[in-house]
């Protein structure tokens, strides 16, 4: 076994891809929020490309991290100076690539350090990964929510934030102070409008302090829109041991990942920004089509098996799939209830996007995890399932399926599988969840209840009557024979 590093890469390239640049010859000019595992199978990756072939070298990444666990995740990589090894693993196919695009990292609490770099001009972009869960937004209303503790805080005490939101502000501050021109913020999260929610965060926690640099924002600073995907799951035992045992790279946090990635954004840099597309991106003018088409398509299908499976004891989604129920579920009511309400997306078939959907989800060698898709369902199903049950309902149409999932849901939520296991939640809101879980069995409203995340479709009777008829099933018949019924048209 060799270990990661930069003085061993000639001896890991007998295994591996290893960078064609020299680390001498990087510079920065992205500040990165989030170094977890998408983003270095993902932008990190698109970079790597773009600088084997001799491009874009001055804008090598810092990395940024303002939660206690990310000093771990810098403590890992600055000891394989900051090297990746990145595996993608296709059905017929699997390789590894060791990817260098990053040189620093800085991490909390040095918060005064990421301010100075973000006033570096020689930094033209910022870019984050900081999940669904980190935009502070209303999960009913969809808005920015000021009234957020972490928000509240960071607009009490303006020249100490611990936000990245807050981050960001303090950073434009000190470069307009200086007389140099605000920096792209660019969001690679899993966002309907992701530029948009950024750019409301950020003017958002500007306006509680102070108004005119809050305008200042709206009229300077760009948020270009963004569609990210790669199937990407956690690192664990054995990802490390398969890098060790295959490759023969010891790597404290390889990155596994699946062989497809896609990024569709907006060309809105007005200080410039790599040649992304000569490493597979496309630019266009509006990737609001490409992005609803992902959320629905594939993130409501990643949320639709979740809860299926979990309840029936299943660990992988590649496992998920291969349940003949579970399968057959997910092809009916994406094609029954789910692409119908997906808008036309430019040179694109929607069936045969989700038959590549259908094919990513069943590759055995990625190793992506059920509890990993079932994990933070409270920003998630807002985002991903109920905008389409919302769309259907308001044309009149039916949601049995889509409500299937919401009870399927609330039946995890209960806190054991049909066999009797106790599931472990992954959620910031899981007491409460639990708890309307539970009330649901004397009124099943109860668990519609949850306004802020629910909103009107929790109130709708006809949601309401086919949300109710699923857990009703789930709790009489079961998961499987529940799913039989539905995929037979007779739930």
């Amino acid at each position: 076994m060799t270990r990661l590093s930069l003085v061993n890469l000639p001896k890991l390239a007998e295994k591996a891809s290893v960078p064609t640049y020299r680390r001498e010859d990087l510079t920065a000019g992205i500040l990165h929020f989030g170094v977890g595992n998408f983003h270095r199978a993902h932008l990190a990756v698109y970079l790597h490309d773009l600088f084997n072939q001799g491009k874009n070298l001055d804008f090598a990444i810092i990395g940024a991290g303002i939660m206690p666990s990310d000093a771990k995740m810098k403590e890992v990589l600055k000891a394989q100076d900051y090297l990746t090894t990145v595996v993608e693993q296709d059905i017929s196919r699997s390789a590894a690539t060791i990817t260098g695009p990053m040189i620093d990292f800085i991490a909390a609490p040095d918060f005064n350090s990421i301010i100075d770099r973000l006033a570096d001009p020689a930094i033209r972009i910022v870019s984050m990964t900081i999940t669904e869960g980190g935009y502070f937004i209303d999960p009913a209303t969809g808005k920015f929510d000021p009234k957020h503790p972490a928000i509240v805080g960071d607009a009490a005490n303006p020249d100490h934030p611990k936000t990245v939101f807050g981050l960001i502000i303090a950073g434009l501050k000190k470069r307009r102070a200086a007389g140099h021109p605000p920096f792209t913020v660019m969001s690679c999260d899993n966002i309907p409008g992701n530029g948009e929610v950024t750019e409301a965060a950020v003017a958002g926690l500007a306006a509680l302090s102070d108004p005119d640099f809050a305008h200042w924002i709206e009229k300077n600073v760009a948020f270009p829109n963004s569609m990210v995907d790669r199937i990407t799951p956690a690192t664990g035992k054995r990802e490390i041991d398969i890098a060790l045992d295959t490759y023969g790279i010891e790597d404290g946090w390889p990155v596994f990942c699946e062989e497809f990635k896609q990024w569709v954004l907006e060309d809105k840099f007005p200080l410039g920004r790599p040649a992304f597309e000569d490493a597979g991106a496309e630019f266009v003018p509006d990737v609001a089509p490409y992005e609803l088409m992902k959320l629905r398509i594939l993130n409501g299908g990643h949320a639709a098996i979740a809860y299926p499976a979990s309840l029936m004891d299943i660990h992988f989604v590649h496992e998920a799939m291969e349940n003949p129920l579970i399968k057959a579920f997910l092809a009916r009511l994406e094609h029954n209830e789910i692409i119908p309400v997906v808008p036309p997306v430019p040179n694109t078939s929607l069936a045969d996007y989700f038959d590549l959907i259908d094919r990513r989800f069943s590759n055995p060698k990625i190793g992506d995890t059920i509890p990993r898709l079932a994990q933070d369902g409270s920003n998630r199903q807002p985002k991903f399932i109920l905008p389409a049950t919302a769309a259907r309902l308001a044309k009149g149409q039916d949601v049995t399926g889509l409500s299937l999932v919401s009870a399927l849901w609330c039946k995890y939520f209960e806190g054991t599988s049909d066999s009797g296991k106790q599931i472990v939640f992954n959620d910031e809101s899981a007491e409460r969840l639990q708890k309307a879980a539970l009330a649901s069995r004397d009124d099943p409203k109860a668990f519609l209840a949850l306004g802020d995340i629910f909103g009107d479709v929790g109130t709708d009777p006809r949601f309401v009557e086919s949300f109710s008829k699923g857990l009703a099933s789930l709790r009489a018949k079961g998961t499987a024979a529940t799913l039989s019924d539905y995929v037979d048209g007779k739930l």
